[in-house]
């Protein structure tokens, strides 16, 4: 499918529209539509927009929409998609704000919140399986997973150190691979001579 400025607007104006629960909740959306359906990125940018859209400041679904937006159109496409992304809760808070007084109180909309409160569980489930599938691939990050875990639930530690904690290891762990790969083709290299 085409990417141009009004489909991409409309692709996130669809899964702002889906967007019940927050950021954690988009994942498995933007992968049905833009992996899935229109082939515009691949599982494994999702996964990396979505790291990245956690790791900066603002709202995951926004960051998200915007690092998308930009590859596939630029600063146009991440207009496109921020906008699409925000627009429907715009409207929607708009025309609810009129209305909030009489139905809160309906027995009818209480219910309604219920059900979106289960979808909205296994939707976080799912992004928590994609990521997981994605994030944790060997013993090494198997440990770092649960270490910051551990830290994270038993000792309280803010979940922005172990982002940035989890980050250093990554580095370090690549570049150590990194060293050892030069090491090892040298080692070959002088074998062969």
């Amino acid at each position: 499918m085409e990417k141009t400025f009004y489909s991409i607007f409309k692709t996130f104006f669809k899964v702002g529209t889906l967007l019940l629960g927050g950021g954690y909740v988009i994942l498995p959306l933007l992968q049905s539509e833009l992996v899935d359906k229109k082939d515009w990125i691949d599982n494994e940018e999702l996964c990396e927009f979505y790291a990245l859209g956690q790791s900066v400041p603002g709202v995951i679904a926004v960051n998200m929409s915007a690092f998308v937006g930009y590859k596939l159109l630029g600063i146009r496409g991440a207009i496109a998609a921020m906008g699409g992304i925000v627009m429907p809760s715009f409207i929607a808070i708009v025309i609810i704000a009129r209305m909030l007084d009489e139905i809160v109180g309906l027995k009818f909309i209480q219910y309604i919140f219920w059900g979106v409160g289960i979808g909205v569980l296994m939707l976080i489930f799912l992004a928590v399986k994609e990521m997981w599938m994605k994030s944790i691939v060997d013993r090494y990050s198997s440990w770092v997973f649960f270490f910051a875990f551990i830290l994270s639930a038993c000792c309280k530690v803010s979940p922005g150190i172990l982002i940035v904690a989890a980050i250093f290891l990554g580095i370090f762990r690549e570049s150590k691979r990194r060293v050892d790969a030069v090491k090892i083709e040298d080692n070959n290299e002088e074998e062969c001579l």
